[in-house]
């Protein structure tokens, strides 16, 4: 694959993790679980691609852009700051999560979905200059379980598929879905 086509994947990739970012803004997950900031976490789908499929550096990239174009989008930089610390520890986590062949999509999203939450409260303790913001984690990570799951499962059905379709971009060896 050239540098164009890389490129224009990362881009194209890039905006469908921004329109499902923006996308979720509009599920009442509130209704369900009465804890403020919850999200689906959509756009982890396309962050569990790109490192499925692409590696880890194109899901950095599309990973910073989409945290950065989001803030611009309708954030600003408090929200940036929320997003960017919870998505580089989730990526992080996955990125190391993958390597153990104990753990398939499910248990690498779950664990993403809770580091990115640990990020988050990071930020909070940071920016609120205060510890007591710690006592919302053990909530937050109970959603992450079900969250995870939730896109764990959703990217193992689209892995399975696109694996079955045998596009030709994608890896060999790819998830164990």
């Amino acid at each position: 694959m050239n540098k164009t086509q890389r490129l224009a994947r990362a881009a194209l990739l890039t905006a469908l993790a921004l329109g499902l970012s923006w996308m979720e803004r509009f599920i009442p997950l509130q209704l369900l679980v009465p804890l403020p900031g919850i999200k689906l976490g959509l756009a982890n789908l396309v962050t569990l691609f790109a490192l499925y499929f692409l590696g880890g550096r194109m899901a950095l990239a599309i990973l910073c852009v989409r945290c950065l174009l989001g803030s611009l989008f309708g954030g600003g930089v408090t929200a940036f700051c929320f997003s960017i610390t919870g998505g580089l520890l989730a990526l992080a986590v996955m990125a190391a999560a993958r390597r153990l062949p104990v753990l398939s999509v499910y248990g690498v999203s779950i664990l993403g979905a809770a580091a990115h939450h640990v990020g988050q409260i990071l930020v909070a303790v940071a920016l609120l200059r205060s510890g007591y913001v710690v006592a919302y984690l053990p909530f937050l990570l109970l959603v992450a379980i079900a969250t995870g799951f939730l896109t764990g499962a959703i990217s193992s059905a689209l892995f399975r598929a696109m694996l079955a379709a045998d596009l030709p971009f994608l890896k060999q060896g790819g998830p164990s879905c």
